[in-house]
């Protein structure tokens, strides 16, 4: 069995690395917080934050909190709540209540395969974030039921979704890590591949065993690792050099031990999509001639297509693994709510509709600033109260219950399943996790057994104590609110 680390890539430019920042979708498994079961009145609940964020070890953090009863406006504790703060992957409740309230719960993304005559085909990507081996099987097997059996020409058509395909204001050692995966038109195994390191005789270098052995011709490697005896420290660095073409990889693992999977972001989506359909078409016995990239054309008659599962699904992908790709995938499926501006790029239109559904939602355009729809970058900005109005105005909608749903539960699902167990919160707080190098963020819903159902955000900002120092702190909070009786 192999076992998986996730890397944030280091890149290697001119000879430098580049420092490792934290994904944002990556959430650590926190110590369990200090609590008591002792029950507190609303107006105690003041001083009991107060008493654990004003502890020395967070002088130097910014703290931004806002907790309000979910079904009426009375504010029970307010911490810079309307000022801005980096929100990590909390801004994916934004970006997934806009595409629930614009898209509906049933949308699908379709990916097609058009029938343009003399043997040429056109197959059409929209960005599907799910799109996998499988299902490029499927489209290479209703050919096969339509009789084509050889492509003279496939016409891949990349023109759906427009623009950069990473977010210009991400950090480079995002982009050249999984987290940080390309979105295009074409979105394949979620535009990841593989590969395995795997330990040999002491003093060897780690084998690299391909899971895709074309991928393996894209890259040139240069494989500085070693094999070491038991007992030994282990670790492994992958970097890439920004040519896209070599991997470096180092470390060491002892003899013996579980091979390492490796995940690394695609370079070019479009020709990793065609090269593994080339693959599906041949187990099929479907010979394929040339192969061309355009971006827009005619589609004549559709022969074949798979969908993706209804948004309701991709909801559930996206918050509760805190997925940054169908987040930004997301994003771009949003633009077809409004027409583009020319030289407009398709993430650029998805956030204008984000901020009209917002607004239908009841949250003020002031109080926030989005530059993706992950939260990976951090030119994002968003107060507290932006997220709190964002849960009570979706809590309101008839599709609540999908969206809400799709949030991890504390000590139960996703981002939250190694957190608050043995707690009070267990099984009763719904929210989204959001971290960053020197952020962490928490917001969602409570209901606490003795007072009214609550909705919270708790972001911090600039802090230099490790990740799950915060967290435990955040966690404290939160299991102060589940105390909350009426007095």
């Amino acid at each position: 069995m192999s076992r998986k680390i996730s890397l944030s890539l280091m890149l290697v430019f001119l000879g430098t690395q580049i420092g490792v920042t934290q994904p944002a979708a990556k959430a650590q498994t926190p110590v369990a917080p200090t609590t008591t079961t002792k029950s507190i009145c609303s107006t105690q609940l003041g001083t009991a934050v107060d008493a654990v964020i004003n502890r020395p070890l967070f002088s130097r953090g910014r703290w931004g909190i806002l907790v309000q009863p979910l079904l009426r406006g009375q504010t029970l504790y307010s911490r810079d709540a309307q000022k801005y703060f980096t929100p990590a992957s909390n801004l994916k409740l934004l970006t997934t209540a806009a595409a629930l309230q614009q898209l509906g719960a049933n949308f699908r993304i379709r990916t097609s395969i058009y029938q343009n005559g003399n043997g040429v085909l056109r197959v059409v990507g929209r960005g599907d974030p799910s799109l996998s081996d499988t299902q490029l099987q499927t489209l290479a097997q209703q050919l096969k039921q339509k009789g084509i059996t050889q492509i003279q020409r496939l016409i891949a058509d990349d023109s759906y979704i427009q623009g950069d395909i990473v977010n210009p204001t991400w950090q480079l050692e995002d982009v050249q890590s999984d987290y940080g995966a390309p979105v295009s038109s074409f979105i394949l195994n979620q535009n990841i591949f593989s590969l395995k390191l795997v330990p040999q005789a002491v003093g060897k270098s780690l084998q690299v065993v391909w899971i895709d052995a074309g991928e393996a011709k894209q890259w040139r490697i240069i494989n500085q690792s070693v094999t070491v005896a038991q007992n030994q420290p282990t670790y492994v660095n992958v970097t890439r050099e920004l040519s896209g073409t070599v991997l470096r990889i180092q470390g060491q693992l002892t003899t013996n031990s579980e091979p390492s999977l490796i995940d690394l972001p695609v370079v070019d989506p479009n020709y990793y999509f065609l090269r593994r359909f080339r693959t599906a078409l041949a187990t099929e016995k479907i010979t394929l001639g040339q192969i061309l990239v355009v971006n827009g054309g005619l589609n004549q008659q559709e022969i074949a297509f798979v969908e993706s599962p209804p948004l309701a699904e991709l909801l559930m992908e996206t918050l509760q693994n805190s997925n940054n790709l169908y987040a930004e995938a997301l994003l771009r499926a949003l633009a077809v709510k409004k027409p583009r501006v020319k030289n407009q790029t398709s993430a650029d239109v998805g956030l204008e509709v984000v901020k009209a559904s917002l607004t239908q939602l009841g949250v003020d355009p002031a109080n926030y600033i989005l530059v993706d729809g992950s939260g990976l970058s951090r030119r994002n900005l968003v107060t507290p109260e932006a997220f709190v109005q964002t849960l009570r105005g979706i809590a309101r909608t008839p599709t609540a219950y999908i969206y809400r749903a799709s949030l991890p539960v504390a000590g139960k699902s996703g981002t939250l399943k190694g957190r608050f167990q043995d707690t009070p919160a267990e099984g009763i707080v719904q929210a989204k996790t959001g971290t960053l190098t020197g952020v962490v963020s928490l917001s969602g819903y409570l209901n606490a057994p003795k007072y009214e159902p609550l909705v919270f955000s708790i972001i911090v900002n600039q802090s230099e104590q490790p990740a799950t120092v915060v967290r435990q702190a955040i966690d404290e909070i939160v299991v102060l609110l589940t105390q909350l009786q009426r007095c």
